[in-house]
């Protein structure tokens, strides 16, 4: 799956990945946490902390993305697919990228 989606997690400044492993719906939440822990995305940001809380209190899953500017990007995981989790947060990341470029253009 990390293989198909260019996740470049420069933007990001921590990721949080709640789930109750116990839950029915946690298959696609676990999955995102596995691409998030490969080798290749985590050398985009050494800096981006990664932290997995894993509860039993059958709470849903959730994924809470909180960018360097300060944003952040909350994904529900009982009804997304992993490859929906990762190209949002993909998708995002890149807008941010090309935002700090375009800042670096103008002021040289």
């Amino acid at each position: 799956m990390a293989s198909k989606v260019s996740l470049v997690l420069r933007p990001v400044k921590s990721i949080v990945v709640r789930f109750c492993p116990f839950e029915p719906n946690v298959e696609s939440t676990r999955k995102f946490l596995q691409c998030i822990y490969h080798k290749k995305v985590q050398a985009t940001n050494t800096n981006c902390e990664v932290t997995a809380d894993v509860r039993h209190d059958g709470s849903e899953p959730v994924i809470d993305v909180m960018f360097a500017d300060g944003d952040r990007l909350i994904m529900k995981g009982a009804h997304l697919t992993t490859g929906e989790m990762l190209s949002a947060l993909e998708s995002r990341c890149n807008a941010k990228d090309l935002k700090e470029e375009q800042k670096n253009k103008k002021n040289p």
